[in-house]
């Protein structure tokens, strides 16, 4: 998959020889970022007591559910089964900015999950609880 020119520049501004990829725990998308974002599951685990099943999962979802990515002169990622089994994209990739990284999607289970971010927003905006509705 070939990366947009945009967040290649971020990833060369930030001096990232290579990315790291991770499954969202609970959505059909990628994180892809530094290896700053590897550095932040492996802290949050640190704190964690290491003879806990908490941290035993946490290093199995941060270690066992993602993969190194590197980018190619032309800018692109090899696209792996690991990535499309999870996300679902099979011809075309969406990218969405999140901060600090940036995620990979099947564009069209990015436009339904950005429907429902958008339809939860708008009941916090009208003051109701997701499920209610206003009067």
């Amino acid at each position: 998959m070939s990366v947009p020119a945009h967040f290649r520049a971020v990833v060369q501004k930030r001096g990232y020889a290579e990315l790291y990829a991770l499954r969202c725990l609970d959505l059909p998308a990628m994180d892809v970022g530094g290896l700053d974002l590897l550095d932040r599951y492996e802290q949050r685990i640190g704190l964690e007591d290491p003879f806990l099943q908490t941290a035993d999962d946490m290093s199995f979802f941060c270690h066992g559910d993602g993969t190194f990515l590197k980018l190619d002169q032309d800018g692109r990622i090899t696209m792996t089964d690991f990535i499309r089994e999870h996300t679902g994209i099979s011809n075309e990739v969406a990218f969405v900015g999140r901060g600090n990284f940036f995620q990979v999607w099947e564009p069209g289970r990015l436009a339904a999950y950005g429907a429902q971010a958008r339809a939860r927003l708008l009941q916090l905006r009208q003051g109701t609880k997701p499920g209610e509705r206003s009067e």
